[in-house]
């Protein structure tokens, strides 16, 4: 079309203006290079559409709204594109170790191998905490603030646990009652006398505790109770020993005063020995030193005083009758203590009412006659033995019962002189079965029998019971000491009891051999290795 055409005279005059420009460009450009001009190519998806007038924004701030094409639909929200979709979680499963470290864990139970291959100590797992919802999470965090308590501080120092509280009410209810002839609390001196000393001082209420412990395991051995029993001793004797050291060195050219709840604290471990039974003369160390304390000293206290000078002299005079060591005891010539008890309010029997002076004297001529007998002295029986045998008999026949008759304490003083008896007969005759010891056994077997079976007044029967069993020659009478043994055991729980029980039954076998050394137990006592109370 004429329209797309170039016309003649068009063409002639580029080639007129071409020619009369080549000569002013020729100082600069070669004849030989011509510019190339290159063809545009476009396609028509290059070519973008005019934005139509109605999609302009109303407002320069208002983004130009593109319409989308067709195809998946949107997602939201939008993927990070520094995510990939095949990143894991890291586990939380792993063993306590390897998390600290920040090591991948094999999880091998109950330790896993990572830990062992680097020769490291795997701490193991955390336990698995099983899903809870929110009620049940308020419901123990509920529980949890209920459950939530203080414990309270001791009341009394020495008793530290619920164990300790049990005891110090075994002491109050049954222990005490053992060891004394008033069944009464309110009489009873240990309670009355020693329990308000001890809720004063610790070291004596560890000395109660450990009595108590030793009581109750002699009736109903516990492994607790026995536990607790070491603990107080411990206790009581490190503060007995503290308390001894500290009034030795502020003592006046080092002799020591004792205090009171010291002297308790030695009478209390001497009844432990009791209540253990046992056997090795423990209780010897403390029985000297309680000797030592009434030669010396007074209690500025009048009703510790009594219980002092009644528990030593009981426990000193009864001790010569199992043992070869001891020494008479001096007496006036009315055979009475170097001391003044009231009979009614005395603690043991035999002690305020004389007839423990007319024991020593016994034991006194036993040791004499055995001495001569050891070193071949004829007769056994001299005539100083004789007078004193004599002048024993004697007394005994003209004492009077201070107790008023048909009482318990006054059968129990009755048994002590029977006992008495019994005991100077065994002392000064042959070994051999005899009407008037016979008929002696029998009266104090009745005495025994009348006795009620509370533990307050059995606690006294023990050493009349061992001196009747020992001269029981007949079937008959060995059969209800026995009971009476028995019964003793089961009342008072006492363990040195037991062991009483076996010499008398060793005596037995040496009656029924027709040994003449059956009336020396404290011989059969000694061979065998023991030093034990019949108290």
């Amino acid at each position: 079309m004429s329209s797309s055409s170039e016309s003649p005279s068009d063409t002639a005059t580029l080639d007129s203006g071409v020619s009369s420009v080549k000569p002013d460009c020729a100082e600069s450009l070669d004849e030989n290079v011509l510019p190339k001009v290159e063809e545009l190519e476009l396609s028509l998806s290059d070519i973008k559409s005019e934005v139509a007038a109605d999609a302009l924004p109303i407002s320069p701030t208002e983004p130009v709204r593109v319409r989308r094409a067709r195809g998946r639909p949107r997602i939201h929200p939008q993927r990070s594109p520094t995510t990939s979709s095949s990143a894991k979680a890291r586990s939380k499963t792993g063993c306590i170790t390897c998390r600290k470290r920040k090591k991948k864990c094999d999880e091998t139970k109950p330790f896993c191998q990572s830990c062992k291959k680097n020769n490291i100590h795997c701490e193991g797992y955390k336990p698995v905490e099983l899903w809870k919802s929110g009620k049940e999470r308020e419901a123990e965090a509920r529980r949890a603030s209920l459950d939530v308590k203080y414990e309270l501080p001791p009341l009394m120092e020495g008793v530290e646990n619920d164990v300790d509280r049990i005891l110090l009410q075994h002491f109050v209810t049954r222990a005490s009652c053992v060891l004394s002839l008033d069944g009464n609390h309110s009489n009873n001196p240990f309670t009355k006398i020693l329990l308000p000393m001890a809720l004063k001082h610790e070291g004596l209420m560890h000395s109660v505790l450990c009595l108590s412990a030793s009581h109750f395991c002699s009736v109903n051995p516990s492994r607790e109770h026995q536990e607790r029993q070491a603990y107080h001793r411990g206790r009581a004797l490190h503060l007995l020993h503290h308390d001894l050291e500290r009034q030795k060195a502020g003592g006046d050219g080092g002799n020591i005063i004792f205090e009171d709840h010291n002297v308790a604290q030695i009478l209390v471990h001497l009844l432990n020995t009791i209540c253990e039974g046992s056997t090795d003369g423990e209780y010897r160390m403390h029985l000297q030193a309680a000797k030592k304390i009434v030669m010396s000293q007074k209690s500025k206290n009048g009703d510790f005083q009594c219980l002092i000078d009644e528990f030593v002299y009981y426990h000193w005079i009864a001790s010569e009758v199992t043992s070869l060591e001891g020494t008479e005891i001096r007496m006036m010539d009315d055979f009475n203590l170097p001391f003044t008890l009231n009979p009614e309010t005395a603690g043991m029997i035999g002690v305020s009412d004389g007839l423990f002076g007319f024991m020593s004297k016994i034991s006194g001529l036993r040791r004499r006659i055995r001495q001569r007998i050891d070193t071949g002295q004829e007769p056994a029986m001299d005539y100083e033995a004789f007078h004193a045998a004599h002048a024993i008999d004697t007394g005994l026949r003209s004492w009077q019962c201070p107790q008023t008759p048909g009482t318990p304490r006054y059968t129990i003083s009755m048994l002590y002189r029977q006992a008495a008896w019994v005991y100077l007969y065994r002392t000064t005759k042959e070994s051999k079965p005899h009407p008037y010891i016979s008929t002696a056994v029998d009266n104090g077997i009745r005495y025994i029998k009348e006795l009620p079976a509370e533990g307050w007044i059995q606690s006294n029967v023990l050493l009349p019971l061992f001196l009747i069993g020992c001269a029981a020659f007949e079937e008959q009478q060995r059969v209800e000491v026995e009971r009476a043994f028995q019964g003793l055991m089961a009342c008072t729980g006492l363990g040195n009891i037991a062991s009483a029980k076996e010499v008398v039954e060793e005596v037995w076998r040496l009656m029924d051999r027709g040994d003449p050394d059956s009336w020396d137990w404290e011989k059969i006592i000694n061979a065998r290795g023991w030093d034990f109370l019949a108290t």
